[in-house]
Formats: structure tokens, C-alpha cells, sequence
């Protein structure tokens, strides 16, 4: 993904740094609708940031706890202008936008989060919204693992 957005992260001066994880982990879902909602909040970020700011993919393992198992988490972290308080619960409205004007002029539909939303529903995974005015935004998916081995660690008989 991040090959594919360079051109548009070139073009507003946007660094990308990915955070890989350590290791393998393994998630059941439909691999074209999981990189959709990673190609969606690495654009958001990208179009939404600060020109000549950055973007950082934090990928990471959490253990099981509280009743919740364990998840793989993906956090898209911008260093942009940050979203107001009252914006939050609504960003995965469809058509919502927070800022028409400029949601117009950069070319969103308002369609992304909501996109994102349905195909995490789906995935019965959770996406978390943090932001502070001036400071940024993070937006973060948790996608349960699948316990087990991994294909190449079965037995062939």
C-alpha cells in the first residue's frame, strides 16, 4: 500500500514510515476488503495531514484480555491539523465531512470511513478514532487473530 500512495504522498511532501510487525500473524478475512480499509485511512491521512507532514503504520500484536481476543492492531497516525471533539462520533456517517469545502477541493466523497466501518463490521473488528485539534490523528483497527498454527507449520500427510 505503501508503494501504491507514494505519488500522492509525494505530491503533498508526505513521509511515510511503516512500523512492520515482528513475525507473522494470521487474520480470517477477505484480503481485497482489508487492504481497502488500509489503502482508505493511509489516504485519509495523507489528504487530511499537513502538507510536508508524516504518516506512520504502527502494526502490532495485543494479547487477549478482559474478555476481548487476541488482535491485531493497526494504527494510521498523521501529524495534521487534528479533528474537533464534537466531529468524532459522526466520521463514519456516510457523506459526513467535517470540513465541506475542503473535503470538495481535495476530492472526498465522504464515502471512506463509512466504507471502512461496514467492511470492519464485517470483520468483527473495531475501529478507534483519537485526534487532537493541532496535534493529529490516529486511527487504529483491531482485527482478531486466528489461533493456531500457521499453513506451513501443518503436518502434510
Amino acid at each position: 500500500m505503501v508503494q501504491t500512495l507514494e505519488p500522492l504522498a509525494r505530491t503533498d511532501a508526505v513521509e511515510i514510515e511503516v512500523h512492520e510487525l515482528a513475525g507473522a500473524a494470521r487474520i480470517r478475512g477477505d484480503r481485497d476488503e482489508i487492504v481497502q480499509v488500509v489503502q482508505n485511512l493511509m489516504q485519509n491521512a495523507i489528504k487530511y495531514g499537513r502538507n510536508g507532514g508524516r504518516v506512520e503504520v504502527q502494526i502490532a500484536r495485543s494479547e487477549a484480555r478482559g474478555g476481548n481476543p487476541a488482535r491485531l492492531t493497526l494504527a494510521v497516525v498523521d501529524d495534521g491539523p487534528g479533528i474537533a471533539p464534537e466531529h468524532l462520533p459522526r466520521l463514519t456517517e456516510r457523506f459526513y465531512r467535517v470540513d465541506t469545502a475542503r473535503s470538495r477541493k481535495l476530492g472526498g466523497t465522504g464515502l471512506g470511513l463509512a466504507i471502512v466501518k461496514h467492511i470492519l463490521n464485517r470483520h468483527r473488528a473495531v475501529l478507534e478514532i483519537a485526534s487532537t485539534p493541532g496535534e493529529g490523528s490516529v486511527f487504529t483497527v483491531l482485527l482478531p487473530l486466528v489461533a493456531g498454527p500457521r499453513p506451513d507449520e501443518i503436518a502434510q500427510i
